[in-house]
């Protein structure tokens, strides 16, 4: 089946993200819209209780003075409030700000008032007073609304705040319908704030417009539809989970939301969803979680055969080609003795996974999709509103990030930098019209990344711009490109961090996943051990330099890893290292292990 690149949708889609929801309440009234947990199991609200609850919410902001494109930020974790305080804002004709969870006080206080928001949504009591303790310089933030809690003394709960919607609506039936049919394409939706390179984030400016073609763009492809169910974990406050709920308004597929990270696994067991959205880190972890369980059970030498059984027919298919009987035969008695188990670890109905935020390692890729677990690499930034790229089921190819979204443009600049333009491309930087003339130059957004397109229009990235480095030798290395390939070689990793920027050979940070570590201590005598005391280890130590010698052999002599470093902690979100999608701030790891890294060099 050829992929979709037809445009057309272009002069259909709804007007703005108001009319999407509004229609789609209406249209799939009935059907399921919503799954969230609920004391010991789940509640669903269907797509006609939400329409009428985000009414309530959004008069209740009109009923308050909200104005069209005034800012309201929304301070919390991916819960189903998040989602309805959001399509509230959305529909009030204002503008949603989002602020991780895990923001500290300082640079929470530093968005808001740069945002200029006017009302915040808070997850909780901890999260009222990081706001409290700032109010003093938030003199344009004049209403805080607890999702959770509330009904306290300068804190409204989501319960008053549907009251007094009520009542405006009473008063002024029409008041949702005309300010949503009153929204301009190009008037703000959203702002999304990411790590600037002065320290201070920088808002991204994304209009209605944006988020209305990016999932309208998806649901073109006619991949999904109202019958799939869509597992949600990722952070509401970053681009990647924000497209996914576009996505959800233009399919009408319903959407299981349970932000716990620790609970993924646990609840797509129970979810069974269809498909779901990961950065690679999560793919990473459970292929480094079944590889080690099954050497731990015996059960490396089925696997392995199973595996190189399934890459065989996997990479045949790819091509093109038949499949011969006997290994027809062979495949079909691995995948009921060992595809069905694995699958089933992933709720055993997904029809593919989505990878964004970072690049996923390509054997992990491959060895998912030999189990029959299709993982579509896309690509994409906040300022593309997430969604630029994205491979097909009927023609994913595994190592590039797919193709461009239909009525997008696409070009590689002189110095392999990708320059992309289309509707999804965001308005600006908020307040910064000089980081804005540097990004956006002619329409073209200069993503920062250095990237190759194939024949068939594939996207293949290579590297950061920023991250390439130059030995003291001359030799150019994409430290990604090196640490992707670690993560395929070493199942108990987490993360690796190559450095060696004008230095006469190249060296690297390494920290290993908790959990993997301490199921090997126990089979190697340290069990009872801590983190700190497992990877210090003399064992532990000659285990990892074993994978970085067979990192070593697949890289050019100038990219081999001389020196390593296992880090006494793994890198966190808490410590600045990650960012809520788990991607490395390479910048802070460096700066908090300055000598640690010079003394690699002495």
């Amino acid at each position: 089946m050829p992929i979709n690149r037809d445009a057309s949708f272009l002069e259909t889609m709804p007007a703005n993200l108001a009319v999407q929801f509004l229609d789609r309440a209406k249209t799939s009234g009935p059907l399921e819209a919503y799954r969230f947990p609920a004391g010991n199991g789940w509640e669903s609200v269907t797509w006609a209780q939400v329409g009428e609850r985000v009414r309530n919410l959004a008069a209740g902001l009109m009923a308050l003075g909200i104005e069209p494109e005034q800012r309201v930020a929304i301070l919390s974790g991916t819960r189903y409030e998040w989602i309805v305080a959001d399509l509230a804002i959305v529909c009030a004709g204002a503008a949603t700000t989002t602020v991780y969870p895990s923001t500290g006080g300082d640079d929470t206080a530093y968005i808001l008032a740069d945002s200029g928001s006017r009302l915040i949504f808070v997850e909780d009591d901890s999260q009222v007073e990081k706001v409290a303790a700032h109010r003093a310089e938030l003199p344009e933030l004049a209403t805080v609304v607890s999702l959770t809690g509330g009904g306290t003394e300068g804190v409204l709960s989501l319960a008053d705040l549907e009251k007094l919607g009520a009542e405006h609506l009473a008063a002024n039936p029409t008041a949702i319908d005309d300010q949503a049919t009153a929204i301009g394409a190009d008037q703000l939706a959203t702002l999304i704030y990411t790590s600037g390179t002065t320290g201070k984030p920088k808002g991204v400016r994304l209009q209605h417009k944006s988020w209305v073609y990016e999932g309208e763009s998806i649901k073109s492809q006619g991949i999904l539809d109202e019958s799939d169910l869509q597992f949600l974990w990722l952070p509401m406050a970053h681009s990647f989970g924000k497209v996914l709920l576009s996505t959800q308004l233009a399919c009408g597929f319903a959407t299981a939301i349970d932000g716990r990270v620790d609970k993924i696994v646990d609840n797509l067991g129970v979810i069974q969803p269809t498909f779901m959205g990961a950065a690679p880190r999560i793919f990473e972890k459970a292929y480094g979680r079944i590889i080690t369980t099954v050497a731990a059970e015996g059960k490396k030498g089925i696997f392995d055969k199973a595996f190189a059984v399934g890459l065989e027919v996997r990479a045949l298919q790819a091509a093109g080609k038949s499949v011969p009987l006997p290994l027809k035969l062979k495949f079909k008695l691995f995948d009921k003795l060992v595809f069905t188990k694995v699958r089933a670890r992933f709720g055993g109905r997904i029809k593919f996974f989505i990878s964004g935020s970072a690049a996923l390692n390509r054997e992990v890729a491959e060895w998912f999709n030999a189990a029959g677990l299709v993982i579509l690499e896309g690509y994409g930034l906040t300022e593309t509103s997430a969604g630029a790229f994205v491979n097909h089921p009927d023609q994913n190819k595994i190592g590039t990030v797919g193709v461009a979204f239909p009525g997008s443009e696409v070009r590689i600049a002189a110095d392999g930098e990708v320059l992309i333009k289309g509707p999804n491309v965001m308005e600006g930087y908020h307040n910064l019209p000089e980081a804005t003339a540097e990004t956006l130059v002619d329409g073209w957004l200069h993503t920062g990344d250095i990237g190759e397109l194939d024949a068939d229009g594939h996207l293949r990235i290579t590297d950061r711009k920023k991250d390439l480095f130059k030995t003291s030798g001359g030799k150019y290395v994409a430290p990604t490109a090196i640490e992707s390939q670690f993560k395929a070689v070493c199942p108990y990793v987490a993360n690796m961090l190559v450095h060696g920027n004008e230095r006469n050979f190249v060296s690297a940070l390494i920290t290993l996943d908790p959990d993997l570590i301490a199921g090997w201590a126990a089979e190697n005598g340290l069990e009872g051990k801590s983190y700190a005391e497992i990877v210090t280890s003399d064992a532990c130590k000659a285990m990892v330099a074993g994978y970085v010698e067979e990192l070593n052999s697949r890289l050019n002599r100038w990219e081999t890893v001389k020196k390593f470093v296992i880090l006494e902690r793994d890198l966190s979100i808490e410590s600045g290292e990650l960012t809520p999608s788990l991607k490395v701030k390479r910048k802070v790891v460096e700066t908090n292990n300055k000598e640690l890294i010079d003394s690699l060099y002495v």
